[in-house]
């Protein structure tokens, strides 16, 4: 046995010391890999936690890039230590990678998107945004797809180049934002009341910002009521804490200002003719035999 192991050894030796090199070589390549995807995820991290506006979706998709590109090396150079023509296929999966290009052209445009998207800071996470039919806050975005969750808590996976394709309303991503209240009240009622208090509300309400000052207008004459309208900025944080405590007293505070809610309602007027002539008289006419 020790006689023929001797002997084995002798032939395939060197080619198992070969191969063992190669196989140690691929694994501290893959460990090499490993390491300087983490520092370099450190670094990213530790360079954008300093800057104040820096998107953390951008960091996040840069690591990702930086984690793919490293991998994509670590394989050809694994493979070349192997003796695997590289040069050959690095020019195959370029040519695969025409075609897969071609192939996956929607899903090129949706990393392109995202990419435009992220330098043009078009929203970020946490934000809420909404487009075409869609609306919910931002919490994560990929080189592929945007994720929202909605007021109800459904879950939205939209892809980037569809957000990219249609005009963006972004709620959150200004300071303040202007608040519209409307009261309808009666053509009986007098405007003036309506007037007083739409500004007493203004001036009760702190958490209104003075700049711009509030103003309080006639928005329409309606077919059964009239509408005064309340325009006041407030902090975008805060917005709709203020608009439902409004909105929870206001029919009390209508009713103690002597106003009245009216109905939706129709005046039909009936017009009554005066025929000229009696109609004519059906002729009776004799049966046929």
């Amino acid at each position: 046995m020790k006689d023929q192991f001797l002997g084995l050894w002798s032939e395939y030796g060197n080619s198992l010391i070969r191969l063992g090199g190669k196989v140690l070589f691929a694994l501290l390549v893959a460990l090499g890999g490993r390491i300087l995807v983490y520092i370099a995820g450190r670094l990213i991290h530790r360079m954008t936690s300093k800057i104040p506006l820096f998107d953390e979706t951008f960091a996040s998709m840069f690591r990702l890039v930086i984690t793919y590109t490293v991998f994509i090396v670590c394989i050809i150079m694994i493979l070349d230590s192997f003796g695997v023509n590289t040069t050959s296929l690095i020019a195959l999966l370029g040519a695969a990678g025409v075609a897969v290009g071609l192939a996956l052209k929607d899903t090129l445009s949706n990393i392109a998107s995202g990419i435009i998207l992220l330098l043009l800071r078009s929203y970020r996470k946490g934000d809420y945004i909404e487009f075409g039919s869609c609306a919910g806050t931002v919490k994560d975005m990929d080189l592929f797809t945007t994720s929202l969750e909605t007021s109800d808590g459904i879950f939205i996976s939209a892809p980037n180049s569809s957000i990219w394709g249609l005009p963006l309303k972004n709620y959150t991503r200004n300071s303040s934002r202007r608040m519209d209240i409307v009261i309808n009240i009666s053509y009986s009622d007098s405007i003036d009341a309506a007037f007083d208090l739409m500004r007493r509300i203004s001036m009760e309400e702190t958490r209104f910002l003075p700049s711009p000052a509030p103003q309080i207008l006639l928005q329409s004459l309606g077919d059964s009521s009239v509408s005064v309208m309340l325009r006041a900025w407030t902090n975008t944080a805060t917005y709709w804490n203020i608009y439902w405590d409004l909105m929870r007293g206001l029919k009390d505070r209508i009713q103690a200002a002597g106003l009245t809610i009216p109905f939706p309602q129709q005046d039909v007027h009936i017009i009554a003719e005066t025929l000229s002539q009696p109609f004519p008289k059906k002729d009776s006419g004799s049966a046929e035999e």
